[in-house]
């Protein structure tokens, strides 16, 4: 191609390009067409009418229901409150009852009703729906906390643009400490859009700054030292990792048992999961499950700081090679005028890269 500007210009609409294949085929594969997939359910009940009718139901259903028996419907609540099953029905010949936990998942609660509601019906009886966890009254589908993800998300891998390309003149060191700043300053505003702003938290607003901290600063020491490597296609890398593949895997609007399998599978060790899970963890279910989730968190922060280590190793052994090259103090005159402006031409290329680089990411 003859013309460099038309060339800049074209390479520069790979990424947006390939952000669009990618998030179509992410979101559409992931939300489009939820349905059950081994959807955990209960039955409660230990006559053997009981346990026919959760045969006769798992039968009907094949791989869409995983369906247990409980002995009391207290024992049922449990699972519930502990996210092991997503609706238990206690039989009843005149009152059937549905027990849901929404706080855990609006739409898994959504497909249990309509699995049983049915049931109730062939018996001529309306079925009452229990709701054991419900989400507060300012998060009414309890997806308020999805959305949360997606402001600490934008806010940690948008950040990376600034502090790899623009903070690329600073030691390695010096961008990981401001990473961690920037990090807890992301996990200030969750805390406050959670708290005072949205009231989706009502208690252990500090509990959510720190998850949200962690998970940010996870994310922003993979960019900062992704970005040694990968320079101008961090911010395509960046959107993969923690939008397409981490919004999608979260459980925010679907849980894995919503969803085909792989999207499932990503569900039990990706970070977004991780926080999403352990805000539900700490805001509704009294802590249970909380702390596995928060070892996810922190096994995405040590790949961080590895990443970012092994960056930092590269970037010093770089260093020692061009300082080993370059031309000593008797042969400095030597270096011609022409050379002197390639380096300043260089130079000034590598800003203006860094720059398009924060604008294209700021845009995106």
């Amino acid at each position: 191609m003859r013309s460099p500007a038309l060339r800049h210009v074209l390479t520069h609409l790979i990424t947006p390009l390939l952000m669009c294949i990618g998030m179509g085929l992410a979101y559409m594969g992931a939300f489009v067409t939820p349905e059950p997939n081994h959807l955990p359910v209960a039955v409660v009940g230990t006559a053997p009418k009981a346990k026919v009718f959760a045969q006769t139901v798992k039968d009907a259903a094949g791989d869409k229901l995983d369906v247990r028996t409980v002995a009391t419907r207290a024992d049922a609540v449990h699972l519930l409150k502990s996210r092991d099953v997503t609706g238990a029905y206690v039989p009843s010949a005149k009152a059937p009852e549905l027990l849901v936990a929404t706080a855990a998942s609006d739409m898994g609660a959504t497909a249990v009703e309509k699995v049983f509601t049915p049931v109730a019906a062939e018996q001529g009886v309306p079925l009452k729906v229990t709701d054991v966890a419900a989400p507060v009254a300012d998060d009414p589908t309890g997806q308020g906390l999805f959305f949360l993800l997606v402001a600490v998300s934008i806010g940690s891998y948008a950040s990376v643009a600034a502090l790899g390309a623009a903070g690329a003149a600073l030691a390695m060191r010096v961008r990981a400490l401001l990473a961690l700043g920037v990090a807890a300053v992301v996990g200030g505003i969750g805390a406050l859009l959670a708290g005072p702003v949205f009231h989706l938290a009502h208690h252990d607003l500090a509990g959510v700054w720190g998850m949200a901290s962690l998970y940010s600063a996870g994310i922003l020491l993979i960019g900062v030292g992704l970005h040694t490597f990968l320079k101008r296609w961090t911010t395509l890398t960046m959107m993969v990792l923690f939008v397409m593949l981490n919004f999608t895997s979260s459980g925010g609007l679907f849980r894995p048992e919503l969803q085909n399998g792989f999207f499932g599978t990503l569900h039990a060790f990706w970070n977004g999961a991780g926080f999403v899970e352990g805000a539900r963890s700490l805001l509704y279910f009294g802590d249970d499950g909380l702390a596995r989730t928060v070892w996810t968190l922190v096994a995405w922060l040590l790949a961080g700081v590895l990443v970012t280590a092994v960056a930092a190793l590269y970037e010093r052994t770089r260093a020692v090679r061009q300082e080993a090259t370059a031309p000593g103090a008797d042969t400095a005159s030597a270096v011609s005028e022409a050379e002197r402006r390639a380096r300043r031409a260089a130079e000034e290329q590598a800003a203006k890269e860094a720059e398009e680089e924060a604008e294209e990411t700021v845009g995106v």
